[in-house]
């Protein structure tokens, strides 16, 4: 690895064991090793997070601005989904 920088990591003596055992078992070369498939995989996640969040604020801003609020009666609505699946027939369209 041509541009590496070293840094120090505090974990719990159950997380350096994971760590160990790994490299031990011939799975990883070494704990830096471990660890940075961790962070690419922390990584990723985390993109899918902040995409996700992205999202929810654009439907947010999207139902604001769609109108006045309405007001919904969910009994009756999850009452007329179930008859719905019940009986396969479509209420409401």
């Amino acid at each position: 690895m041509a541009n590496v920088e070293k840094v120090s990591v505090a974990m719990t003596p159950q997380q350096a064991e994971l760590i160990r055992d790994a490299v031990q078992s011939g799975a990883y070369a070494s704990g830096s090793e471990v660890v940075r498939e961790a962070l690419r995989d922390w990584s990723a996640k985390w993109q899918t997070r902040k995409s996700d969040i992205e999202h929810l604020r654009k439907l947010w801003a999207e139902g604001k601005a769609s109108g006045e609020p309405t007001t919904v009666d969910f009994d009756e609505v999850l009452a007329e989904a179930r008859e719905e699946a019940k009986t396969g027939r479509s209420y409401g369209r």
